[in-house]
């Protein structure tokens, strides 16, 4: 009997068939979910033969919506994610002149996915541009809702401009707008609240499987009341809610401008062998540099949007690319997750039988982890990884490397298939 996912105080309920909603995405999202999907059910079969199953539904957003409906995003859709709370899609377009900024970032809006959740993790085999990308591995939690994705702008030459503007000078005194009767406006909010449920979840997440440290990403140094606000209230967070569990560089500081350096450093060894959690922080540009030169030294990463979104895609780079980079947008209160292809929709490759499926198939592990199904997802992280080890690819990375095999999109699924 098939049933939907439920949430009980801290618990996913989930019945052996559940329904779970996708939208299979625009441009070249038809190939690469008929070659995802395959893979999803094949991994579910192999581990519990015909006990459980993926009951799948479709639902609309995008170009196929913006045709059969006349709406890119129709309420419909947004209803059935919340009723069944955990689903799945493929790339997306961003209606161009009309329309929303982004389906992506609408979603999460609607749904309150305050948490963009993206592993890195290196498969051996993939051609990277670094010598050790296996140094490599990362667990992003990118703040989703505030920021400048927020996206509380005004253009310039507009009234509203004008009026924030004037706003501004009259009013607050603001004398730093440098040409402020050309400037059109942003507006970036960090709130408390949306800070600590972030850092929150990425704390109990480096806490529940031992990891060493959690690393709130900022640029604090010029943006002090936002970006710096934020690096604060986590350190406050953490101080106050997980004192047991982990020791903080606040707490460091305060050891070594009380006692000197070779106090603090007892402690911070001291926190280590008792294998507590070490809440640091690091600024942005810093952090971007570090990852090239040092990655060893970050394992869970809190950050806002806006970093989040560059540091991702950075990090994806050094391990292969988006083409096999997944993503999960989460509210950990709720239960509502969606989980996604994060690269675009590469619309000149549509219908080609071309790309790489890796993004949604790696998405689709990180949804079977999720709802607790988690020897499917080692399945396919093993399937995925063996495929590429043995020279089995699609273009983009049978192109960087030697003595490789050149398979469609429908053919990459099948030898994941065969290696599961």
């Amino acid at each position: 009997m098939t049933g939907e996912i439920r949430k009980e105080k801290n618990n996913l309920i989930v019945p052996d068939f559940p329904v779970i909603p996708f939208i299979e995405g625009d441009g070249t999202g038809p190939d690469i979910w008929k070659a995802s999907v395959r893979v999803f059910n094949a991994a579910v079969e192999k581990v519990y033969g015909s006990e459980k199953r993926i009951v799948w539904k479709e639902v609309l957003a995008g170009e196929k919506a913006f045709r059969e409906t006349g709406n890119w995003l129709p309420e419909e859709t947004l209803s059935t994610f919340r009723h069944y709370l955990v689903g799945i899609k493929g790339p997306l377009t961003t209606p161009v002149g009309e329309g929303m900024r982004s389906l992506n970032v609408a979603l999460r809006q609607e749904l309150d996915l305050y948490t963009c959740y993206r592993p890195v993790r290196y498969f051996d085999g993939v051609p990277s541009p670094v010598r050790h990308p296996e140094k490599v591995n990362m667990y992003i939690f990118r703040e989703n809702t505030e920021d400048i994705y927020a996206g509380i702008e005004y253009l310039n030459g507009t009234p509203e401009a004008e009026k924030i503007r004037k706003f501004l000078s009259d009013e607050m005194g603001v004398r730093k707008i440098r040409f402020p009767e050309s400037s059109s406006i942003g507006i970036k909010p960090v709130s408390v609240e949306g800070t600590e449920r972030l850092v929150r979840q990425a704390i109990k997440f480096a806490v529940d499987r031992n990891l060493p440290s959690v690393t709130l990403v900022h640029k604090g140094n010029i943006m002090k009341f936002t970006e710096g606000a934020f690096m604060k209230w986590g350190y406050a967070l953490a101080e106050r809610e997980f004192s047991n569990e982990v020791f903080t560089w606040n707490r460091y500081r305060e050891i070594a401008d009380r006692e000197g350096a070779a106090p603090a450093d007892a402690a911070l060894a001291e926190a280590v062998s008792n294998r507590k959690v070490i809440i640091k922080d690091v600024i942005a540009d810093a952090f971007l540099q570090q990852i090239l030169t040092r990655p060893e030294d970050y394992s869970v990463i809190a950050t806002l949007n806006l970093n989040g979104d560059y540091i991702s895609d950075a990090l994806a780079a050094i391990v292969g690319g988006i083409g096999i980079a997944p993503g999960a947008n989460i509210n950990f209160e709720s239960g509502h997750a969606i989980f996604e292809a994060t690269h675009g929709t590469a619309p000149k490759y549509a219908d080609q039988d071309k790309v790489n499926p890796g993004s949604v198939i790696l998405s689709g592990a990180l949804m079977f982890e999720f709802i607790g199904w988690k020897d499917v997802a080692d399945r396919i992280y093993a399937g995925l990884e063996k495929t590429i080890r043995s020279g089995l690819v699609t273009y983009d990375f049978h192109r960087l490397m030697n003595n490789a095999n050149l398979l469609k999109t429908s053919e990459f699924a099948s030898a994941i298939i065969n290696n599961l």
